[in-house]
């Protein structure tokens, strides 16, 4: 069949192919900037209309090993020419065999573990709570607010944000508490968070009735607020004493993006769960959760799966993510990245009082923006109009927060320095112009 000419000739500016978008897909789909990318390399992208940017979002959090990494497109080029689909519940395949078992042996925990495959980072969220439900014959799970744990109904249930995640979608599953997510500089302390937790034992459900506690080691869309080891430690306690899962949402965080291949082996104590997906396949569609043995062997067989679940593609793809790792050392890179951006940031906060924080581990980067530095005026406004004179500028920065007042950095670790250091620069200029 040929294409419309038209069609065709309107394809060649963004303009043209918003006005397609927008008469084609629904307004609930978002899309932050009006720009179609047509070719990418590395930290770089290019739009249809031949003009350059600095990718500093990742795709959100997808491309730590960077745009089209020459090891992963090979390795996924030889999988294609095998098999490319048998659904591995039908017929199986060796390469999910040797992700499991090589992301079994990078995960923390001194105890025999397993892992199997899904497609997104909600499926794996939802089959981490399944089986913690399974394991141990309860229903009750504490999240946090300001968390992010995918758009479908338990995800939404799990999320602690309500808009534009949950506004108008409700009800919710139910036996789904929220506790506070330890955060100083808006005035949650580890005290305080834990105090909460205890508060929902307290007056809400029993600590006997509840199956999981899930927590994102670093909240993504929340903000970049890191969770302290000391916070973590003495969750694992609380789990511990009451018999409660402990589950590590490390979708945002994990395949290296904090300078160690999970966040929570900075803890000090491992998660009987962890759910990944992002930056672990380099951009092809997977997830996984990864688990005590004991506890994922819990449900019966057939309850875990899906039809596209640990495709071929996708697995041969993550394995050359773990090799790339290795090659390039890329967590010694990540926290090279990580250093290099903090420095940059809070010399730029140093010229601008609205950045009242530079934060983040490894090269999970943030600084969070008030209205002349005061933590009461949450600036969501400076904080657009500076993602929009970035992108003017060639830089692509992504917002977030629950206050949408913090602008998080995603850049894939096989950055140039000169790259950094240029993105860096267009960030300073974007904010002041954004001032005005």
């Amino acid at each position: 069949m040929h294409s419309d000419p038209q069609l065709q000739s309107a394809a060649q500016t963004n303009a043209a192919l918003m006005a397609r978008r927008r008469a084609a897909l629904p307004a609930g789909l978002g899309q932050t900037y009006e720009v179609f990318a047509d070719h990418a390399e590395g930290a770089e992208i290019w739009d249809v209309e031949g003009r350059r940017y600095i990718d500093f979002a990742g795709g959100i959090a997808v491309l730590n090993t960077g745009h089209r990494h020459p090891k992963i497109v090979e390795a996924v080029k030889a999988q294609l020419d095998k098999v490319h689909h048998t659904c591995f519940q039908v017929l199986a395949y060796e390469p999910y065999v040797e992700l499991a078992e090589r992301l079994i042996a990078k995960a923390p925990g001194n105890f025999p573990k397993k892992a199997f495959f899904l497609s997104t980072g909600a499926e794996a969220v939802e089959n981490a709570i399944k089986i913690a439900r399974a394991a141990t014959q309860r229903q009750a799970v504490i999240a946090f607010g300001g968390g992010f744990h995918g758009r479908t109904l338990l995800g939404m249930a799990l999320t602690g944000k309500v808009a534009p995640y949950k506004a108008g979608f409700g009800p919710f599953p139910a036996e789904i508490y929220h506790a506070e997510y330890p955060n100083p500089l808006h005035g949650i302390s580890v005290a305080d968070a834990l105090r909460s937790v205890e508060h929902i034992f307290k007056y809400d459900v029993e600590p006997q009735r509840v199956a999981a506690i899930i927590l994102e080691p670093v909240q993504g869309e929340g903000g970049f607020y890191v969770a302290p080891p000391e916070f973590a430690q003495a969750l694992r306690t609380l789990c511990d004493q009451h018999g409660i899962v402990l589950i590590a949402d490390e979708v945002q965080t994990g395949a290296g993006r904090t300078g160690t291949w999970l966040a929570c082996e900075q803890w000090g104590v491992a998660p009987d769960l962890i759910t990944m997906a992002k930056s672990m396949a380099g951009g092809f569609p997977l997830s996984a959760v990864i688990g005590k043995a004991e506890i994922m062997d819990k449900p019966l067989p057939g309850g875990l799966g899906g039809t596209y679940a640990g495709n071929p593609l996708a697995c041969a793809a993550a394995l050359a993510v773990l090799d790339v790792f290795e090659e390039e050392r890329l967590l010694e890179r990540s926290r090279a990245v990580g250093e290099r951006l903090k420095a940059g940031l809070r010399a730029l906060a140093q010229q601008h009082a609205e950045i009242q924080d530079v934060r983040g581990l490894g090269a999970m980067v943030a600084i969070e923006l008030f209205d002349g530095g005061d933590h009461s005026k949450p600036a969501a406004e400076l904080t657009k109009r500076m993602c929009a004179e970035a992108l003017k500028r060639g830089l692509v920065l992504l917002s977030c927060g629950v206050y949408a007042n913090v602008i998080r950095i995603l850049v894939p670790l096989t950055a140039s320095d000169a790259l950094l250091d240029e993105g860096l620069a267009i960030m300073g200029e974007a904010l002041k112009t954004a001032k005005g």
